[in-house]
């Protein structure tokens, strides 16, 4: 009688997949070419690429522009490659965190997020939550770090599964990821 493989749990192996995000991206962080000026693109709040004022449709382009994408210290977006470093605009964040799983619960759980565009990133030291507010608006923008210096905008059903995950620490409600506390918002 053949036996069976083992089941492999689908949430590990999903934890597993985001700890590995990253591998076989291009080095873009190593590269130090020339600048070469601006280029008229644009990502939009709503993730979406737009160049010289039309929208990019495909989305194995839109995914190859965001291998070869990096922020500076400066805080500027560039495409880059071993000869060309080109600034591009940014509204909020380069990419979207269109779905969020949770593996584990309480202190020990880790928040791992998927991108519009692929990439996985599990919550925790290198992949910090951070949540602005608009002082004006007092409208959240929740932001959780994919990979070098690039964010991705939380989608309001992901943030909204956050906050429904939120509990009290220190006088603070916010979610657990990685060991580490992340602030939501005041109690």
């Amino acid at each position: 009688m053949p036996s069976t493989p083992p089941t492999r749990d689908p949430m590990q192996s999903l934890l597993d997949a985001a700890r590995q995000a990253g591998d076989g991206l291009p080095p873009v962080d190593k590269w130090h070419p020339d600048y070469c000026g601006e280029m008229d693109m644009v990502i939009k709040r709503d993730g979406s690429w737009w160049h010289e004022g039309t929208r990019i449709t495909r989305d194995r382009l839109v995914r190859l522009f965001s291998t070869i994408l990096r922020k500076d210290d400066d805080g500027i977006h560039y495409l880059v490659t071993p000869v060309e470093k080109i600034g591009i605009e940014v509204e909020v964040a380069p990419f979207i965190a269109t779905r969020v799983d949770v593996v584990g619960e309480g202190k020990d759980q880790s928040l791992v997020f998927t991108t519009n565009v692929g990439d996985l990133a599990e919550a925790g030291q290198d992949h910090p939550i951070t949540v602005e507010v608009d002082e004006e608006t007092g409208e959240p923008t929740p932001l959780v770090r994919v990979r070098g210096k690039l964010d991705a905008l939380m989608a309001r059903p992901v943030f909204y599964e956050l906050a429904e995950r939120a509990v009290e620490h220190e006088g603070v409600m916010g979610v657990w990821s990685g060991g580490e506390f992340y602030p939501l918002g005041a109690v």
